[in-house]
């Protein structure tokens, strides 16, 4: 089937209520574009679970700390259309930073706490942001269902929250993180690392590996397992590594509860974020 190719909020929210209105559910998967297997695979859980399906493409300014990362972030609209067209979604929602923003914004979604630790403090007003154009895509295409990657599990659970904290009428659905072969999780950052970088990249997931497959349950233990694995790796540079509380994303001291291991490396100029979950045996 041909994707229709939708950049107004208006045509984008008529299509969503007129096909719920026909009694047919609709799922919602936001991007930011550059689509890989990752991205295929919460479409494919969206029609599975929905009659129409809408892809969002909005590289969304506010979510860049810094305007190089902006700037060098994959822009391949014609390869993102033709994915979603094989994958027989219904609506590539693909708005203007003018029609998403269309005045400077006065309004915006804050969800205190679990912005505050792993990734927030290195990327201030990072998660603001994410919240509050989530939002506004949820009101462009009011869907039953909306699905992210497991990958980025803090903004998971911040969009959880949102949504029940703001009364949205809407599923919030978690999928698992897709990897390639050799364990790195799949990103639209991965195709900016070098050979030697990529290769050595596939230590995040002997990292977590190392420290889910431990039977100790001191987080400082097996935050440490995990960063000796890390070390083996001179191209690699941790930025952080913690446990935390699967829900509140609050730091643990042991793991007595599922938990999840949440890290975040850089690999030259690239910074690439993963987790797993730590079950106590």
């Amino acid at each position: 089937m041909t994707t229709q190719v939708v950049s107004s909020i208006e045509e984008m929210r008529t299509h969503v209520l007129l096909a719920r209105r026909g009694g047919e559910s609709v799922g919602l998967v936001p991007t930011m574009g550059a689509l890989h297997k990752g991205h295929l695979e919460l479409i494919r859980h969206a029609k599975d679970e929905c009659g129409r399906t809408v892809v969002t493409l909005f590289v969304n300014p506010a979510q860049f700390n810094q305007p190089s990362d902006l700037d060098a972030y994959p822009r391949p609209f014609d390869a993102d259309l033709e994915a979603c067209s094989s994958a027989g979604v219904d609506w590539l929602f693909a708005p203007s930073a003018e029609e998403m923003y269309s005045e400077k914004p006065l309004t915006f979604v804050d969800v205190e706490g679990l912005s505050d630790g792993l990734c927030g403090p290195y990327r201030p007003g990072h998660f603001r942001a994410v919240a509050t154009v989530c939002a506004k895509l949820f009101a462009a295409a009011p869907a039953d269902r909306a699905y992210f990657g497991e990958k980025d599990y803090q903004q998971l659970a911040i969009i959880r929250r949102m949504v029940r904290d703001l009364n949205f009428p809407l599923e919030i659905v978690g999928v698992p993180t897709v990897r390639e072969p050799d364990g790195l999780a799949m990103s639209s950052r991965n195709v900016r690392l070098s050979p030697a970088e990529r290769q050595t990249a596939a230590v995040l997931y002997r990292a977590l590996e190392a420290a889910q497959s431990s039977d100790q349950t001191a987080s400082r233990v097996l935050v440490s397992i995990a960063r000796h694995v890390i070390a083996s790796e001179p191209l690699a540079r941790v930025e952080y590594i913690e446990i935390v509380d699967r829900d509140t994303l609050a730091p643990v001291v042991t793991v007595d509860r599922e938990c999840r291991l949440a890290l975040a490396v850089w690999f030259g100029k690239v910074r690439l974020i993963d987790n797993i979950a730590i079950i106590p045996r």
